[in-house]
């Protein structure tokens, strides 16, 4: 960014921008800190490993775009399905809604993409370079040998992190066995190497660089939690009352009473914060949640013997109201009880529509080409297209039928066969006799094809019905 200057009468140039220092969060341990490195390896084993993971003889999960096909364990969805993608997002949307109304930026603090490598890449730079204060040091220290190898060694690492994180990004829409070999024999297609190269360095520069800077420009989600919080979110807090007046003293000393508040100025919670802010001065929206300032703050407790949360998950009210405890009425407030129950229906909407889910999809295309045409015995036909897709992995035997016009038959095929996963555009001719046609006269008529899967040893019948029309000309 360009520094903004001013002129002075005096020609002396005043800098309007002041360059933001590097972060260097210290290492923090504790119980937050333990909870947030569980979730680190959760999400992390979920994402790595599921690629991995077969069923049925193919990836467990996969998206096969190409196909136009996506396998879900047992599921498997086409782009019609994409209904079930909505209820995913509306569902994810109403549960960070809860989440944030009852205890504020728990997804950005423990569980979020970018703190989550964040954390990682942290951890990578603490064993190459060490903690705060040396990294510190090492910023300020000339270019050598040393400097060299510990931050290309670092850098290494992250770029390793980095493209392994594209890969297996990439993996969830290529088989990742068969991208594997393609990799170990050179042989990557323009658009997988592309991702790979994108997402990789998307995940470098993210969580080796930017950090903090997504967080708190990047992210929309920074400026509306506002929205969702009121004065009983659980949100991470300093007690002024009992912090105030801070100052530093040393573990020896007593505090004599009445005279100094408990917050010993040793302004660790700013050193261990991943963006940098002082809790004590309020709810910051830069804030993520993360709790590292209520660990070292309850480390700082223990050591000079003083009771611990001083920073601490609190609620507005109560820190207003002198501390008083947090009370179930108070949790399960109108706000919290409308989200949950909204999310317990939508939930329970989406499971349903999974399970009732029909096992074949049929998609009717009408011929353009000839709407209608006459047969030699003067009766009418209609063509029609018919896209019938196998939602299983077994092969199915489908048989049509044509309902909602008295008299209307299938001219030509009336089955198909269908193997595991298949889609197949089948071609269907419906005919009506001239009794028929006059007696329905022209115009457009209403007909259902019905597509009903035939029973066998691994599936019971079932059927679907298909709207369309039938044009009988002037």
């Amino acid at each position: 960014m360009i520094p903004i200057a001013s002129a002075q009468p005096d020609g002396e140039m005043v800098s309007l921008y002041a360059a933001q220092a590097a972060i260097h969060p210290r290492a923090v341990h504790g119980r937050f800190a333990a909870w947030r490195w569980l979730l680190v390896w959760a999400t992390q084993l979920v994402f790595y490993g599921l690629p991995w993971l077969t069923w049925n003889a193919r990836p467990a999960v996969l998206f096969d775009l190409a196909a136009r096909r996506f396998y879900i364990l047992s599921l498997i969805l086409y782009p019609q399905d994409f209904i079930f993608l909505t209820g995913l997002l509306i569902l994810s949307a109403y549960g960070l809604f809860l989440f944030t109304t009852v205890a504020g930026r728990l997804w950005c603090g423990y569980a979020c993409p970018q703190t989550v490598y964040t954390e990682i890449f942290l951890w990578v730079e603490h064993h190459f370079e060490g903690d705060r204060p040396a990294r510190i040091r090492l910023d300020q220290s000339p270019w050598n040998a040393r400097k060299l190898l510990r931050r290309g060694g670092k850098h290494l690492v992250w770029m390793a992190i980095g493209l392994w994180t594209g890969f297996s990004f990439v993996g969830y829409f290529t088989p990742i066995r068969v991208l594997a070999a393609s990799v170990l024999n050179l042989g990557l297609g323009p658009w997988e190497m592309f991702w790979i190269a994108f997402y990789g360095f998307a995940t470098y520069g993210n969580a080796g660089f930017m950090r903090e800077q997504v967080c708190k420009y990047m992210c929309p989600y920074a400026r509306f939690q506002s929205a969702m919080f009121d004065h009983d979110t659980l949100i991470i807090s300093y007690d002024e009352r009992r912090g105030e007046p801070r100052g530093s003293r040393s573990r020896s000393a007593s505090k004599p009473r009445g005279s100094a508040g408990d917050c010993v100025a040793c302004n660790l919670c700013v050193q261990v914060c991943p963006t940098g802010i002082d809790i004590r001065r309020g709810l910051q929206y830069e804030c993520i949640g993360c709790a590292a300032c209520i660990d070292v703050c309850n480390g700082v407790m223990d050591t000079f013997a003083y009771p611990r949360g001083l920073i601490r998950y609190a609620t507005q009210r109560s820190l207003n109201e002198g501390g008083e405890p947090l009370t179930l009425g108070r949790v399960l407030r109108p706000r919290v009880l409308v989200y949950s129950a909204v999310l317990l229906l939508i939930s329970a909407a989406f499971v349903a529509s999974l399970a009732m889910r029909s096992p074949v999809r049929v998609d009717v295309v009408r011929d353009r080409g000839a709407l209608a045409r006459l047969a030699q015995d003067g009766g009418i036909e209609n063509v029609y297209r018919l896209q019938v897709m196998n939602a299983t992995e077994a092969v199915q035997r489908y048989r049509f039928e044509v309902a909602g016009i008295p008299g209307a038959t299938l001219k030509n095929r009336g089955e198909a066969v269908l193997a595991p996963a298949e889609s197949r555009w089948v071609s269907l001719s419906v005919a009506i006799s001239p009794q028929q046609a006059q007696a329905l006269g022209p115009g457009v008529h209403n007909l259902v094809f019905r597509i009903t899967r035939e029973a066998d040893a691994s599936a019971s019948e079932a059927a679907v019905d298909e709207k369309s029309t039938f044009v009988v000309p002037r």
